[in-house]
């Protein structure tokens, strides 16, 4: 057995070592932040509980490979996993369309709201249900399992799309409604298939939330990690890998401390590995390339959260229009606002907590870092922000002005200080048309024992895609060290992975 570092304590980094300790390695995890988790936590204000990563999560069917895997990796733990009646609500002049748990029921609505659509309609249903089958869930019913001729018989149904973006699906819906739903439930950029996914995802119970959401989550994970033997070490920041030649030997801390082991792995960012921890040649050359693709592009978002007296004047996630011009050159279209009342906990009792996103992309995230080094002038910026995003949830909802106030503001640079993530992206590289995302191996060439474990090895990233990295980090970590035996079975990727989003994060 082997002694190993993790550095980074996300998602990638607690399920490696969750992985490799429960194989009898002796691992030791280091974690910047003074909490695990990585992007997926929480923190408390003034008595509330503000979320920042959990909208749905894919995986929580059982009858799945992925659920499986997060049991494994103890993310739901005794909890279980709550699964909301419908996900993002879209409102345009009056009208509202949401993505319900029901892909017949969906169908009826969309049809409803316009019938010159229905043909449309049709065909991107059908799609929906075949991306459920290719992810191991029945068409007839959520709770069976795929079976091969199934999934087999799905892949021409969405073979179409694999040509379009989110935009140009849109398009070939001629009610306003309906193309404004598709094309803002991500972005227009996004390939088309992308969306599909994570409506199937949700139409087939696999797309819920883990109760206690974000961080509940995260420290379920490092419980587990250190039940497992590992040693979990927050507040401890990675500075420099140590190489003689082409071994890594220890890892230099931010105090000057040196752990020794036999293998690195480093769970973080690709921008924090390369050019900071070694030296930026190391940089395996399919993740260069993927920087250098024009069809793949980094974003990430700005936040608040507000306090409200009362219960929220919505339920779930709501799409709105953003009628005001947004600060420092933000230019979203829509917000989108989220309440939290499936978990009581996170607000006293007779109040509740709303939050507001808007998507920036990768040049609007890096003004925002750079604002960051100039702390006056940055919380100008964040105060900004916050009104403007307080405007947004009084704009639509007026009645709420007197019993709202702001709890929170966090940006691009928030994420690229707590996690040194490029241009402050959560996740990785989101995709247009053509691409189907393969992983990328995490095996670093030019190093003998330095072994990737990142969600930047399959676009578009997410949890899931972090989870399955940091599994097959270990599993690589068996091979190198000259394991032979296996007690855990390896992670179904191929079904998963291609299209897990898990959260957008869309956050």
């Amino acid at each position: 057995m082997a002694k190993a570092v993790i550095i980074g304590g996300g998602v990638s980094g607690l399920s490696a070592g969750i992985a490799a300790a429960e194989r009898g390695h002796e691992v030791t995890v280091i974690e910047k932040h003074t909490v695990p988790g990585g992007n997926l936590t929480g923190w408390d204000r003034g008595g509330y509980h503000i979320d920042n990563c959990i909208h749905w999560l894919t995986g929580t069917n059982p009858v799945t490979d992925l659920y499986g895997e997060w049991e494994s990796l103890g993310a739901f733990g005794k909890e279980g996993v709550f699964l909301p009646d419908f996900l993002y609500t879209y409102e345009k002049d009056g009208r509202s369309v949401s993505l319900v748990r029901d892909a017949e029921a969906l169908s009826a609505r969309m049809k409803e709201l316009s019938p010159a659509d229905s043909r449309e309609t049709d065909r991107f249903i059908a799609a929906v249900r075949a991306a459920k089958s290719l992810t191991g869930v029945s068409r007839s019913s959520n709770a069976e399992r795929s079976g091969a001729w199934e999934r087999a018989a799905a892949v021409p149904r969405l073979f179409p799309y694999y040509f379009m973006t989110a935009g140009e699906l849109a398009r070939r819906f001629s009610d306003p409604l309906l193309s404004g739903f598709l094309r803002e439930f991500l972005t227009e950029s996004f390939g088309a298939l992308g969306l599909i996914f994570v409506f199937a995802a949700f139409c087939g119970d696999n797309g819920g939330i883990p109760r206690g959401s974000s961080r509940a989550m995260a420290l379920r994970m490092a419980d587990r990690f250190v039940s497992s033997g590992g040693e979990l070490r927050t507040g401890a920041e990675a500075k420099k890998i140590d190489l003689d030649g082409r071994r890594a030997v220890s890892v230099t801390l931010a105090d000057g401390e040196r752990i020794t082991c036999d293998f690195v792995i480093p769970a973080c960012d690709p921008d924090a590995v390369f050019g900071k921890l070694i030296d930026g040649r190391f940089m395996p050359a399919a993740l260069k390339r993927r920087y250098n693709d024009a069809s793949l592009f980094r974003f990430s978002s700005c936040h608040a959260a507000f306090s409200l007296d009362g219960p929220p004047p919505f339920r779930g996630d709501l799409i709105v229009d953003v009628a005001a011009p947004l600060p420092e050159g933000l230019r979203a279209r829509t917000a989108i606002l989220r309440e939290f009342s499936h978990e009581p906990s996170f607000s006293p009792p007779g109040k509740s907590v709303i939050e507001a996103t808007v998507f920036c992309d990768e040049d609007e995230s890096r003004r925002f870092i750079a604002e960051r080094k100039n702390g006056e002038r940055y919380g100008e910026v964040k105060r900004a922000v916050g009104d403007a995003l307080l405007s947004v949830v009084l704009t639509r909802f007026p009645g709420l002005r007197g019993r709202v106030e702001t709890l929170d503001v966090w940006t691009p640079a928030t994420y690229s200080e707590y996690t040194n993530a490029g241009a402050g992206s959560y996740m990785s590289f989101a995709f247009s048309s053509r691409r189907v995302p393969r992983f990328m191996k995490g095996k670093v060439r030019g190093l003998d024992n330095v072994i990737l474990a990142t969600q930047w090895q399959r676009a578009p990233g997410g949890l899931p895609n972090a989870a399955c990295a940091g599994i097959a980090a270990a599993r690589t970590l068996d091979r190198l060290a000259g394991v032979t035996e296996v007690t855990r079975t390896r992670p179904k990727r191929r079904l998963y992975g291609i299209f897990s989003f898990l959260v957008l994060a869309l956050r």
